[in-house]
Parts: C-alpha cells; structure tokens; sequence
C-alpha cells in the first residue's frame, strides 16, 4: 500500500503566519485603548464603592486625583455625567476612540461605562 505525505505546504505556512502577525498587529493597536477604558470604569467603581462623591464637584476632583495617577487621558473630569438617584450618585461616562490600523484605515471603538446596579 503506498502512503501519502501529508502535512503544510510552504504557501499554507506562509498564509498561517501571516494571519498570525495580522492579528498580533491588530491586537497590539486596539489592547492599549481598552486598558484605558478599564482603568477609566475601575475609577469611577471605585470612587462610587468608597463614596468619596457627596457632591458632583467632589466626584469630579476624585476622578482627576485617579486620572492623574493612572494616566487617564481618554476620559476628562468635564466628561463625567453625575446623576443623583435616591442617596447615592451615579457616575457614568462614554467616548468614542479611533484607533489607526493601518494608513487611510482606523477602527472606531465606542467605549462607556456607568456605576448604577452596583
């Protein structure tokens, strides 16, 4: 009986990988805008854990204080929308990020975030 070779041809390696780099590249431009958006929502989760907003001003200045030691940039104290509900204030946020791909082409993440139901 007479066995055949099988396994990846030289154009199926050269495909996978570039697949493989496609994604890498891809993953490395739109990781960082996310880690943003995270450390963005954990400060305002955290400001609402810790009630440190008794009034919208003072929300504001506890975001500036943690946007300034987490180098929060995507989101401004001025960004922030302070609502009152019942006892507690509700702290909410949403921007748009455009990160380039590639020359003429960029991918529009729209990010938000909101500390009610917590």
């Amino acid at each position: 009986m007479k066995s055949t070779q099988s396994g990846v041809s030289l154009m199926g390696l050269m495909l996978g990988l570039f697949i493989l780099v496609l994604l890498a590249l891809f993953a490395m431009k739109i990781i960082p805008s996310y880690l943003e958006f995270a450390t963005a929502k954990n400060a305002i989760e955290g400001i609402a854990r810790e009630r440190q907003a008794s009034t919208p001003a003072e929300g504001r200045n506890a975001f500036e204080a943690r946007a300034t030691i987490d180098d929060i940039r995507a989101v401004s104290p001025k960004d922030l929308e302070i609502t009152k509900e019942g006892s507690e204030f509700i702290i909410a946020f949403s921007y748009r990020k455009e990160v380039p791909v590639f020359s003429n082409v960029a991918l529009c993440i729209d990010y938000a975030a909101s500390t009610k139901g917590q």
